[in-house]
């Protein structure tokens, strides 16, 4: 049951579906659409947005990954199992996206108050909860410790864990990420950033603390529901959820417009990288 402040409770949404663009579709390209869409929407330019998005074999570090001792290393090894490496432009911890991995970002205006953190997070467990109830499968929000970029809200079933929440906020608008290991093996993509962060640390000892990972603390909603889905499915679901909660949907694509901020901030996610990773 939804609280009647709830986030998700908008009459109309603008949506804009990458889930489908294929190999060529690079998670800088991502990051830099939702900055532009936050722009849009806290200028008031925009309805708020429900965008999905799927990227091909890349791992995307937060900004304190940046920090490893041997980061080269560590990359040099993500590299060697066909994986692309990017830095987002927010905070967190290394996390694997990939043709099974489907992305979810719902993006408000702030408020004049201000929209409580906790209050955008609390509408995304509440939009997946409202997606996976045919599945009878109870979901807690809770930090998941063993997995890859943990937080108070990892999505999990039976204590394992196959979603993560996270926020960036800009401009006015805010926008809640997600994403959401829906098919193959989640201990798998675990190990890899084990690894990753066993070449990356090599024993040394940082100021910044790097989750010691357990690769069974995680796995997918295939393997969790023991039942064959996809992201078509889970896209599908997450249409029917936005209905189910009174709002309809508009398919969109950016403006011209919000088509040149979008380059400036590629530009800035480019740059951003280069700086970061040497390339």
């Amino acid at each position: 049951m939804l609280q009647q402040d709830s986030l998700l409770k908008q009459k109309q949404w603008r949506l804009i579906d990458q889930s489908s663009l294929g190999s060529s579709f690079e998670a800088k390209q991502s990051f830099a659409m939702d900055d532009t869409l936050c722009t849009s929407v806290g200028k008031g330019d925009s309805l708020p947005v429900l965008r999905s998005w799927v990227h091909h074999r890349t791992v995307v570090l937060g900004i304190q990954d940046t920090k490893l001792p041997h980061l080269p290393e560590g990359v040099s090894f993500l590299q060697s199992r066909g994986f692309h490496t990017i830095v987002r432009n927010s905070g967190g911890l290394a996390v694997v996206l990939d043709e099974g991995v489907l992305n979810l970002s719902v993006i408000f205006p702030d408020t004049e108050k201000g929209i409580d953190i906790n209050r955008g997070y609390d509408a995304m467990v509440d939009l997946i909860k409202t997606v996976l109830s045919p599945y009878s499968a109870i979901i807690e929000a809770r930090e998941i410790v063993g997995s890859y970029c943990p937080g108070s809200y990892d999505l999990s079933i039976r204590g394992k864990k196959f979603a993560g929440i996270s926020q960036r906020r800009l401009r006015g608008g805010v926008a809640v990420q997600i994403y959401i290991c829906v098919t193959d093996s989640g201990s798998n993509r675990a190990q890899l950033i084990k690894d990753f962060y066993s070449i990356s640390l090599k024993k040394t000892e940082t100021k910044v603390v790097f989750p010691t990972i357990v690769p069974n603390t995680m796995a997918s909603l295939s393997e969790l529901l023991q039942v064959d889905l996809s992201i078509p499915d889970l896209m599908f679901n997450t249409l029917l959820a936005i209905k189910h909660h009174g709002g309809s949907l508009v398919n969109s694509h950016l403006s011209d417009e919000e088509a040149l901020i979008y380059e400036q901030n590629l530009s800035r996610m480019i740059e951003r990288n280069e700086k970061a990773l040497g390339r």
